[in-house]
């Protein structure tokens, strides 16, 4: 199993940035997956989950309204696009794949990717 994200950074606040993780070593469309971040000092934070269709989402309060979760399963590949970035936005976010019959917004994830740096900053 390979979870590898890609396209953080740095961008001004208010900006968008669009994140992606290519999953290989196993049937993606079988999973759910999420977005996990964590910044320094504080507590991972679930960002969003998506099914293994991507019929039904779920998002974070503090993301809510600005950033969507989506997936294409013909690509293996999750994407994060983020909109209206805030400072307190900073972390490093990591895709991950929910364990099977895990719940697909609470459960545990087995596996999850390095890491991908998302710094929001003037």
């Amino acid at each position: 199993v390979q979870l590898v994200e890609s396209g953080g950074g740095l961008v001004q606040p208010g900006g968008p940035l669009r994140l992606s993780c290519a999953a290989s070593g196993f049937a993606f469309s079988s999973y759910a997956m999420s977005w996990y971040r964590q910044a320094p000092g504080k507590e991972r934070e679930l960002v969003a989950a998506i099914t293994r269709g991507g019929g039904s989402t779920n998002y974070a309060d503090s993301v809510k309204g600005r950033f969507t979760i989506s997936r294409d399963n013909a690509k293996t590949t999750l994407y994060l696009q983020m909109s209206s970035l805030r400072p307190e936005d900073t972390a490093v976010y990591f895709c991950a794949r929910k364990a099977m019959g895990a719940d697909w917004i609470r459960g545990a994830y087995d596996y999850r990717g390095q890491g991908t740096q998302v710094t929001v900053s003037s």
